[in-house]
């Protein structure tokens, strides 16, 4: 039987890269010796949380938007999001000329929904525990002809996330392993082709808040399984299945899913606020909060993390780190 090819490949991670040069960031990689100590091993940081919009998601939004022909890119883009995927849309969108409609849930974050505001989106509110946020998305973008860019399930999307995993390599050259967030998959998927076409034998580690474990559920049953949408302060990451395309990609480049509790994130996120000196929102920690937690067995010597985003409010911020455990 003939396994069929992945929908995307190193060289779409690489014509992505070429796509985004001197418009995305080139992000820090950030090292600390407390953190090796701590831990047992060295660890390199992408940090996205330096990322326009503060998150990966630009990456992926404006690969997918600068591809559309012109004719579509002047009717507009349509998304749904909770929050970073919606900013990346309507920056790219601004970027490119065109404007932006983003469909975000009603509890979605204050700060993200005010940014996306900012760079010039329409926002249309939806309830995420009722509503279906697909369906609603793409009968707008029909019935107002914009072109819908999904936060993950897209080829483009994928192949723009991986961008950060590329730079990584390139910048901390030998890795034995690679962590990285997952919510719907695209990340992973793009850093997981991306690492896996340079460094075959690297190991490729998913991090999921444990109220949102849809992707190692699915994983161990081999194929797509649903559960009830999370409640986890890892926002970016509540959802209830992988995507299709994306879990294609991870169920045959990743090697492990390992799971966090809400005080694990917590507990990361102060730690790279008060060691590490940078602001980390609770689904950019979740692979910092497996290691330091102890959740990754048999950790080898050097291992990349990429730290996915950094959009969270003061007020939020201190609500969820401010009593110390």
């Amino acid at each position: 039987m003939t396994t069929p090819p992945l929908p995307i490949t190193l060289d779409d991670v690489r014509d992505a890269a070429a796509r985004l040069k001197g418009v995305a960031h080139r992000t820090p990689v950030l090292r600390s010796r407390t953190l090796d100590r701590i831990v047992g091993a060295e660890v390199l940081l992408k940090c996205e949380n330096f990322q326009r919009v503060g998150a990966f998601k630009f990456r992926g939004a404006y690969n997918a938007a600068s591809r559309l022909a012109p004719e579509q890119l002047a009717r507009g883009v349509a998304a749904y999001s909770s929050g970073n995927h919606a900013q990346a849309v309507a920056l790219a969108a601004r970027e490119l000329g065109t404007t932006a409609v983003i469909v975000m849930p009603e509890d979605a974050p204050r700060s993200k929904r005010a940014a996306t505001e900012g760079y010039g989106a329409e926002i249309v509110t939806y309830d995420r525990y009722a509503g279906d946020r697909v369906a609603i998305a793409e009968a707008l973008a029909a019935d107002r002809g914009l072109a819908l860019i999904p936060p993950y399930e897209h080829p483009h999307v994928m192949a723009g996330q991986g961008t950060a995993a590329l730079e990584l390599l390139e910048e901390a050259g030998e890795l034995d392993a690679l962590l990285a967030p997952v919510g719907g998959g695209g990340l992973m998927a793009g850093s997981a082709t991306a690492v896996k076409g340079l460094r075959p034998g690297i190991r490729v580690v998913g991090v999921e808040p444990e109220a949102g474990d849809d992707t190692k559920r699915s994983l161990e049953a081999g194929r797509r399984v649903e559960i009830p949408v999370p409640r986890t302060i890892a926002d970016g990451q509540a959802l209830h299945t992988p995507g299709e395309l994306t879990f294609s990609v991870n169920r045959r480049l990743v090697d492990a899913i390992e799971l966090v509790s809400d005080d694990e994130i917590r507990a990361a996120m102060r730690f790279a606020f008060e060691r590490l000196k940078i602001v980390v929102e609770p689904s950019g920690a979740t692979p910092l909060a497996a290691l330091l937690a102890g959740r990754v067995d048999d950790l080898p010597r050097r291992v990349g993390v990429i730290v996915s985003g950094g959009n969270i409010d003061s007020g939020r911020f201190a609500e969820l780190c401010g009593d110390a455990v």
